[in-house]
């Protein structure tokens, strides 16, 4: 891989990274977070290890991974066993029953070498049973269930598209934190802006935002050619203003962190500035990201599955 020059301050590494209270949790936890799928499915464990260390010490402590990622929960373990009580770690369950979640997390706890997680998710909603999900023997009881052995901290779920089914978890079960895809083009499809995100901020329910940046064809974006990663589906569009996605997305009220994947140290180090320098979209700039992302929408039309 090569990397290319940015202009952060020489200073950049020595500044704090923001923090904000994840709802009901009541835990403060870093603006960005790390997504490790990434690493767990592109690059080697000597690229990937180490950029896990880099985002610690950087102060990205929030470290979102899930058994789907591949490589990723064992890359973490090598991380974790050194540096555990320094991280705020979450993991996914994609999975619509109780055993089911409770003997995925019991298996992810065995590659991250560690007796907990502090959250769990049942992931992709979109994909899932909500109805068995939510019932006396469904994903989110297990995930309770696990949460009464120690396993883990809190419980949520995550959701690419289908928002319905979200509001249906947050009226009918009890979560901690949600995390959804957040994006100016996403709104004019999915909607979690309007449909789920007043809901959650009435339950005080946590809010992690994914899919800043569109996500799905690279799950992050690429500074330059030739420089590693792949282009994020805003890029793939010509839309090149990363750093006014994530404002939007850190913009968006009840929004705690931003989760993005990320394959070198210098998108690391970029996104990292971005949010360390964020200040709220004036008017003008939140019109600019609703009508570029009417564009995006447009063009991406369903990306993350059905609507409805």
């Amino acid at each position: 891989m090569t990397t290319v020059p940015i202009a952060v301050p020489p200073n950049a590494t020595l500044l704090p990274l923001p923090q904000r209270v994840l709802g009901k949790t009541g835990e403060l936890v870093p603006m960005l977070g790390l997504g490790t799928g990434p690493g767990g499915i592109g690059m080697a464990d000597e690229d990937a290890i180490p950029l896990y260390h880099r985002a610690i010490d950087l102060g990205v402590t929030y470290i979102d991974t899930a058994p789907g990622y591949v490589n990723a929960h064992r890359q973490l373990g090598a991380v974790l066993r050194l540096r555990r009580d320094e991280v705020f770690l979450v993991t996914k369950t994609q999975v619509d029953t109780a055993d089911d979640a409770l003997r995925v997390l019991e298996k992810g706890l065995e590659d991250l070498q560690t007796d907990h997680v502090d959250l769990v998710y049942v992931h992709h909603m979109g994909g899932r049973d909500v109805e068995k999900v939510v019932s006396p023997d469904g994903a989110l009881a297990g995930l309770r269930e696990a949460q009464s052995r120690g396993w883990t901290r809190f419980v949520g779920v995550t959701a690419h598209n289908q928002p319905w089914k979200v509001v249906k978890v947050l009226v009918e079960a009890d979560v901690d934190v949600i995390m959804v895809a957040l994006n100016p083009g996403d709104l004019h499809t999915y909607n979690f802006q309007g449909v789920v995100l007043p809901l959650a901020r009435e339950r005080n329910v946590g809010v992690a935002a994914m899919k800043v940046y569109g996500g799905a064809e690279a799950m992050t974006y690429q500074l330059a050619e030739g420089e590693g990663g792949r282009p994020s589906a805003m890029k793939m569009q010509g839309h090149s203003d990363h750093e006014l996605a994530m404002r939007y997305a850190l913009g968006l009220e009840g929004v705690a962190v931003a989760v993005v994947g990320m394959y070198t140290q210098a998108e690391l180090l970029q996104n990292i500035e971005w949010v360390r320098r964020y200040e709220p979209l004036s008017t003008a700039q939140h019109q600019k990201a609703v009508a570029s992302g009417r564009r995006l929408s447009k063009a991406w039309g369903a990306h993350f599955g059905p609507v409805e």
